[in-house]
């Protein structure tokens, strides 16, 4: 999927007017690239990645996804739409009293009926996918384990195996390391790019393991007090472009 911005600004709901999370930037992103985004907390990275899953709508400029602006589009359109968009938050909304195996199909629920989704919440039609997805993190002892037993990385990770089993072209996924050791991290971010790179899926992740994100990703976003720093090939991501991003916050920079 195609991601283009123009002059797109975002502001949290409960944000006054005239205060912008996101300034506005103005990008591109081929249909199938792998993008990483840095900077220091507080940064805009969330909020750019909130708009382009149509989470949030732009507070200025424009979001269009595939050529379509999503905001222009009918109710029904727009619910199709997001059926094919995959976000990840930080900290994966999983049901603590739910089964892993339910959770990780609930990726498929945007191409369910209604009655077929009611009825896999109680009865998982599609056990096998989760657990192939689940096996690439790790994972499968834990596919008929309550979610309110798994640790904070094995939360993340299973947040993560959702998109494996989605049928998504966008996968929005934020700061999906945060709660893993460096093995996993590593695990998961390969896991990620693999998928998405076999499957033709555009990938758009924040991250605050720089290192990670210079290791595994061809272009790097770097935003800072909400503005676009720099959008460049990774080659050309120096350490004073880094220090310069990282000015006040180089504690964060990893």
């Amino acid at each position: 999927m195609k991601v283009e911005l123009l002059a797109a600004a975002g502001r949290h709901p409960a944000a006054a007017p005239t205060s912008l999370a996101l300034q506005p930037i103005t990008l591109t992103i081929a249909a199938g690239e792998q993008v990483a985004v840095i900077g220091p907390s507080g940064a805009g990275k969330t909020t750019l990645l909130h708009v382009m899953a149509c989470a949030l709508m732009p507070a200025a400029g424009t979001l269009a996804l595939d050529e379509r602006d999503p905001w222009r589009l009918s109710k029904s359109d727009l619910q199709k739409l997001r059926g094919d968009l995959f976000l990840a938050p930080q900290v994966p909304p999983l049901p603590p009293r739910q089964r892993v195996v339910t959770s990780v199909l609930a990726g498929q629920l945007p191409r369910m009926g209604f009655w077929t989704s009611i009825k896999s919440l109680f009865y998982p039609a599609d056990i096998p996918a989760a657990e192939q997805a689940l096996a690439q993190f790790d994972l499968t002892d834990k596919l008929f384990e309550r979610v309110d037993r798994l640790s904070g990385g094995e939360r993340q990770r299973v947040g993560l195996a959702r998109g494996l089993v989605s049928t998504s072209k966008l996968w929005l996924i934020d700061e999906p390391l945060s709660a893993l050791d460096p093995t996993r991290a590593l695990q998961a971010i390969q896991t990620l790019t693999a998928n998405a790179s076999e499957r033709g899926i555009t990938l758009v992740a924040t991250l605050h393991h720089v290192q990670m994100a210079l290791a595994h990703f061809p272009r790097i976003i770097g935003l800072k007090n909400g503005e676009l720093v720099f959008d460049l090939p990774t080659s050309e991501v120096t350490p004073e472009r880094l220090k310069d991003l990282y000015a006040q916050h180089l504690d964060e920079l990893n």
